[in-house]
């Protein structure tokens, strides 16, 4: 196959992103467009309660269909975890969410929904999201590099996303690129996630202040520690504060590093950078990409198209909308065999 998988005429789709803070659901037209949506706090009804935030706001976008006479194709739920999406089981950890792990969310989902789910990892349904909407439409790979609060990733090698035995493929904000690094929250050591991700950029900060505590830094944060964020570092690199800048540095020999691993292991037409601190990192484009041609082979990094595309809900609605149409098309035998799924 050499594109997308084809689309059922008159069909949309429901999306739900779910995230530590905020859940998103949306109806999505088989041509990627958010046509209704409705959003609330993940634990807006107390710790442990993802599921049935879940429920409630897949069951509203159906029930909008259902007002609106659209037939709805599936349900598709990208979860910030690992995910055995052929049995459509969340794996473990999931941090910012723990209840989901280990739940058999899409047999759990689609009989109280009354339609069929699918799930998987929220950065592979944005990874399919940008392969068949975005930035990667029309390429036959395609590598998603998605640094938000945490750092994911996605693959789409030839025309399939790729998954992984235990459904962990993609997890590159997980890979080391400093050896002698300090520990992951993962329990790995060095990972990119440390130096690149929200969470990793405001806990150096804040490691930093707690040994400067008369810095520049802190004081822009009103003195409080807790306000120390990734967006208030990028601000703070940009007016020139040295601290914010040394961090911000890290941050895109990290992230070159991790283009020159994915370009010289895995050669894709496209890599997207995408998610919440990816806004933050477009002005410093030059400077990722001269970082990586310290790693990547010159003609990897040359033949790959690097595009920045600043994460919104929208688009990660749009995300689990495209895992069903993938899913779907794949079941009628338009996609290549082996890529896995999941049905409720």
């Amino acid at each position: 196959m050499t594109g997308a998988p084809r689309r059922e005429a008159g069909a949309v789709v429901v999306g739900v992103d779910v995230g530590g803070t905020t859940t998103a659901a949306g109806i999505v037209s088989a041509g990627g467009e958010v046509l209704a949506a409705a959003r609330a706090p993940t634990h807006r009804d107390g710790p442990g309660t993802a599921v049935g935030t879940i429920e409630r706001l897949a069951a509203a976008m159906l029930d909008e269909a259902a007002r609106r006479q659209l037939r709805v194709a599936g349900v598709g739920v990208g979860v910030p975890g690992p995910v055995d999406a052929e049995a459509g089981r969340v794996g473990e950890p999931v941090p910012h969410a723990p209840e989901l792990a280990d739940q058999p969310l899409a047999s759990l989902l689609s009989t109280r929904l009354g339609a069929p789910v699918f799930v998987d990892n929220d950065v592979n349904a944005l990874a399919l999201a940008e392969w068949m909407f975005g930035a990667g439409r029309g390429a036959r790979s395609l590598v998603v590099l998605a640094p938000g609060t945490g750092f994911g990733g996605g693959l789409v090698l030839e025309g399939a996303l790729v998954r992984g035995a235990a459904g962990f493929a993609g997890e590159l904000g997980h890979t080391p690129v400093k050896f002698d690094g300090p520990r992951c929250w993962c329990g790995g050591r060095g990972c990119l996630a440390l130096y690149a991700s929200g969470r990793g950029i405001a806990d150096a900060a804040r490691a930093h202040a707690a040994r400067e505590p008369g810095g520049r830094l802190l004081s822009a944060a009103g003195g409080d520690p807790a306000a120390l964020t990734a967006a208030l570092v990028f601000a703070e690199a940009a007016a020139g504060e040295p601290l914010s800048l040394g961090l911000v540095e890290e941050a895109c020999q990290a992230l070159g590093a991790m283009l020159g691993t994915v370009l010289n292991g895995l050669n894709p037409e496209v890599v997207v950078i995408t998610g919440g601190v990816a806004g933050s990192l477009v002005p410093l484009e030059k400077r990722i990409l001269t970082w990586a041609g310290e790693y990547a082979f010159p003609r990897a990094l040359a033949a790959t198209r690097v595009v920045f595309v600043p994460g919104d809900k929208a688009v990660t609605m749009r995300g689990a909308g495209a895992l069903v149409l993938y899913e779907t098309g794949r079941e009628r035998g338009n996609e290549r065999p082996g890529a896995g799924g999941a049905q409720g």
